[in-house]
Formats: C-alpha cells, sequence, structure tokens
C-alpha cells in the first residue's frame, strides 16, 4: 500500500498533524487540506487535545506550496470549478487555523513557500529550524501571494513584505526571526524532541525555551533601511526607479532586487502591491475573500499557464507575459480583479457554524 499524503493523529495531549509527501517537497493537494481541516474540527470539540502540532516528513522541506501542476492541468481542462474547490478550501484553512482556539505549533525546517506559509505562519507558534528557506515567489509564475498574505505580509516591519511579495526573494531561518515570521528558534535535531515534551502536556513556552537555541544571523536585515525606503513608493515603476538609484550607487542589494522584480510578471507585480497597501486594515477573512477574488480572475489569465510552463513545465524560465512591462499595466484592469464576485464572494458563514 502507498505512504498517505497526510496523516492527522492523537498523541498524548497534542493533536499532530504530519505532511507525507516528501518526494512533492510537501505540497498541498484537495485532500490534505480536507484532512487537516476534518482534524481540527475533531480536535477542538476533544478536551484530551490541548495543542495542535504540526511537521514535514523528510527533511528537505515542511511545505513548498500547492501542488501548482495540477491546478494547473485543471486550468487547462477548463475545469475551474475544481480548481476554486481547491483555493476555496485551502483559504477556509487558512482561517480556521488564524482563529484557531487552541494553540497551534508549526514545526517548520527547509522549504516553506506559498501554501506551506498558509499552514504555518498563521498558526500560534512558527518554531524554525535551521535550514528554513521562506519564500512567497507566486509573481514568478505570473500568480500572486495568497493563503492570507494579503493579512500577514503587510504586517512584517519596514516594508519587508513589500520587498518578499514582488522579489519573490527568500528568507533565511535568521531573516524569518529577525523580521517576526517565526517565533523561535529550535534546531532541527531538537524538533522531535519538542514534539515530544508538547504531547506529554509540558507547558508550550517552557517546552520551547528548553529545545531553542540562539537566533541565527540574518543577512537581510542589514538592508532595512534601504528595503523601507525603496519599496515605499506607490507603484511599480517608482520602487524599480529606487531601487536603480540606490544600484547606481554602488548598493548590490538594490540591483538584485531590482532584477529579480524585473524578471516577474508585470500584472501579478501590480496585484501583490496593491494587497500590501489594502492588506495591513483587512482582518484574516476579508484578507482571504480578497485574495478568492483575485484568483478566481488569475486562474483564467494568461500569465499564470504561461509562467507554470516556463518554471514548472518546460523549465526554459523565459515566460512571454501580457502585458510585457510595467509601465504597460492599466491601473483600472488591476483595481477589476478585486472587485466583488458577480457569483458571490468567499463565504465563512457555513464553516463557522458546523465546526
Amino acid at each position: 500500500m502507498s505512504e498517505p499524503e497526510i496523516t492527522c493523529v492523537k498523541a498524548g495531549c497534542c493533536g499532530l498533524i504530519t505532511l507525507n509527501r516528501p518526494k512533492a517537497l510537501n505540497a498541498l493537494t484537495l485532500h490534505m487540506v480536507r484532512e487537516m481541516a476534518a482534524a481540527l474540527n475533531r480536535w477542538e470539540r476533544d478536551p484530551g487535545v490541548t495543542r495542535v502540532v504540526i511537521t514535514g516528513a523528510g527533511g528537505k522541506a515542511f511545505c513548498a506550496g500547492g501542488d501548482i501542476r495540477i491546478l494547473y492541468d485543471l486550468g487547462k481542462a477548463r475545469r475551474h470549478a475544481e480548481q476554486l474547490s481547491f483555493w476555496r478550501e485551502e483559504y477556509y484553512l487558512n482561517r480556521r487555523i488564524k482563529l484557531y482556539p487552541k494553540p497551534y505549533v508549526a514545526l517548520v525546517d527547509g522549504i516553506v513557500m506559498g501554501g506551506g506559509a498558509g499552514i504555518s505562519l498563521h498558526g500560534s507558534h512558527v518554531i524554525a529550524g535551521e535550514h528554513l528557506s521562506f519564500a512567497m515567489p507566486e509573481t514568478g509564475i505570473g500568480f500572486f501571494p495568497d493563503v492570507g498574505a494579503t493579512f500577514f505580509l503587510p504586517r512584517l516591519p519596514g516594508n519587508a513584505g513589500v520587498y518578499l511579495a514582488l522579489t519573490g526573494a527568500g528568507m533565511t531561518c535568521g531573516d524569518a526571526l529577525a523580521f517576526g515570521v517565526a517565533f523561535a528558534h529550535v534546531p532541527s535535531a531538537r524538533h522531535a524532541g519538542l514534539a515530544q515534551r508538547l504531547i506529554g502536556g509540558e507547558d508550550i513556552a517552557t517546552a520551547i525555551a528548553a529545545e531553542k537555541a540562539p537566533d541565527p544571523a540574518s543577512t537581510l536585515h542589514p538592508q532595512r533601511r534601504l528595503i523601507e525606503r525603496c519599496f515605499s513608493a506607490a507603484t511599480i515603476p517608482s520602487i524599480l526607479a529606487n531601487l536603480d538609484d540606490a544600484s547606481q550607487a554602488g548598493l548590490d542589494f538594490a540591483r538584485s532586487a531590482a532584477y529579480a522584480i524585473r524578471a516577474k510578471s508585470p500584472s501579478s507585480l501590480a496585484i501583490a502591491l496593491r494587497q500590501m497597501q489594502i492588506g495591513a486594515k483587512l482582518d484574516i477573512g476579508e484578507a482571504l475573500r480578497t485574495e478568492f477574488r483575485i484568483v478566481s480572475r488569475v486562474a483564467r489569465c494568461h500569465d499564470f499557464y504561461e509562467g507554470v510552463r516556463a518554471v514548472i513545465i518546460d523549465k526554459d524560465h523565459r515566460p512571454l507575459w501580457n502585458p510585457a512591462g510595467v509601465e504597460s499595466v492599466e491601473p483600472a484592469v488591476i483595481e477589476a480583479y478585486f472587485a466583488p464576485l458577480l457569483e458571490g464572494d468567499l463565504d465563512f458563514r457555513a464553516q463557522d457554524c458546523c465546526p
């Protein structure tokens, strides 16, 4: 028999979730999303479960995101309702985690991208191993930062969320701790020990303190003032102009950031920047409702399929974006992605009534 994609078991006083697709870097499927949601519902009602712990199998990744290839194939087959079922239920799960009434401890190490952030960063405790590599690289495949990134990225200090959303750049463990993405550093070799303490019912703060190590150095933190200044502009061309000015002053970090942005989908960049501009004033439900509006439209647009083709399918890394340049993006077109859906917006009421 094949291994299950995910296991959700009760261990001691813990609800223990293990993502178990290591060959796919634990990328999420609709089945995994549904299994997690069902387990959280069970454990909320179970007084014997006092906390939830989630980990990823295999050592290389906690979770590399949603299984984009499956979503790409559904879209190419015009099975958009099935595509949207995944995103709808994934976003329900993200909100469920954020509002979960019991502690939710994510032990993250290795790759954490996209959907992996959605099932970790919304929890009460994000515990980072030394190999953590966190990123929201969606603009590079003609998509946008979702899974609640409209909520959590604008809340990072000093425009760091704007920088991450536009460049798709990664954060190390030290970076994640320095900018508040992670709660504490526990070396990966101690994750199992921490999990056993939590399973045994030890106080969460005491257990983390017993296993934690000093924070690794951050290579991104020294750039915080440059990030705050350059990424404060209101438009993508203005941000690029700021970075180009800094590049001419000899700042390699700015040159690299500008290069990364220019490789991304211009439409996706404009969508992501708008998310960052409005997100700090939205609660988690409003943020996810906004993202469902966007994804319902992006899933029918050229750039998503072209980006996935170039990066994941053919791997030629030569996407032909439409429009091709940031100057050609029309603000009215971008605003239309954020408009209410005629067929109805994401509705959390049924979910809230049936825990």
